[in-house]
């Protein structure tokens, strides 16, 4: 997709915006996950910008081609992604995140209760706590945090087979080296840091969706259920998706199945 690069806080922020193919049509802000950039998305955005939705999809700062320094706190990068929002100009959005960007859209929808219309949650539970071994890793010794991070993201191998384990968990370790030094170990601390999950998902006022991985082992469906229930009980319209046989990369390993999900929920929530 065209890459677009504004200024916003004084530094450069670098978006990947399909841009509008109708002016009434909401637009689907898309959120990277940890150690990742806006490319995390880019087959599930491609193939949603097809079908005639606009996607955005920002570098986080610190991220990509997004000047730094990476925020420690969820609060702030919900802060920032709703003056980027403002800046883009953009009335009528629906949020979507995968895992660190999963409580970043928790984060702001809540905040933007009247302007948010759609809410998808990508691989994420609330709270998202972090093992210490893999904090202390992307702190001390990213390598081996990457290692780890490939080892639980993927299905069992048995599904996906040796190749194409090999070539996702490739795709993923160039993603994460290409970041700035230091933004995972902050990424992780901020995701392991934030509680408020239950409390915000409280305020949201909008429809929602929980994408989940059959097989995820860093956010398996029944860690999910807390976060569910708390948006059905404040916005009466949550539901769950299981994609069968994915584990937490889910638009790595099944984009098709992420993609048609997106597009029959926009379809409900305009």
């Amino acid at each position: 997709m065209p890459l677009a690069h504004l200024e916003l806080d004084g530094r450069q922020v670098c978006v990947a915006d399909s841009a509008a193919p109708a002016a009434d049509a909401p637009t689907l802000v898309l959120i990277h996950g940890a150690g990742h950039d806006h490319q995390a998305w880019d087959p599930v955005a491609a193939a949603l910008a097809a079908d005639g939705l606009r996607t955005v999809v920002p570098d986080l700062p610190g991220h990509g081609g997004s000047d730094g320094p990476a925020l420690a706190a969820v609060a702030a990068q919900a802060a920032w992604l709703l003056r980027l929002i403002d800046a883009l100009k953009l009335s009528r959005f629906c949020l979507a995140g995968h895992s660190m960007g999963s409580l970043i859209a928790l984060a702001a929808a809540a905040q933007a209760a009247e302007r948010c219309i759609g809410l998808v949650l990508v691989g994420s539970v609330v709270p998202m706590p972090v093992a210490p071994a893999l904090l202390d890793a992307a702190r001390d010794d990213p390598a081996t945090a990457h290692g780890m991070i490939n080892k639980w993201s993927f299905g069992p191998v048995e599904l996906l087979g040796e190749t194409r384990l090999g070539e996702l968990q490739a795709r993923n370790l160039q993603r994460m080296e290409r970041q700035a030094a230091g933004s995972l170990a902050i990424d992780l601390g901020a995701c392991n840091a934030w509680h408020d999950g239950l409390a915000t998902a409280a305020r949201v006022r909008c429809p929602a969706l929980l994408l989940c991985g059959e097989r995820d082992r860093m956010t398996p469906p029944e860690a999910a259920a807390p976060l569910l229930n708390a948006l059905r009980t404040a916005t009466g319209d949550a539901r769950m998706v299981q994609i069968p046989g994915a584990g937490h990369a889910l638009m790595d390993e099944a984009p098709g199945s992420v993609g048609d999900a997106m597009r029959t929920f926009a379809a409900t929530s305009t």
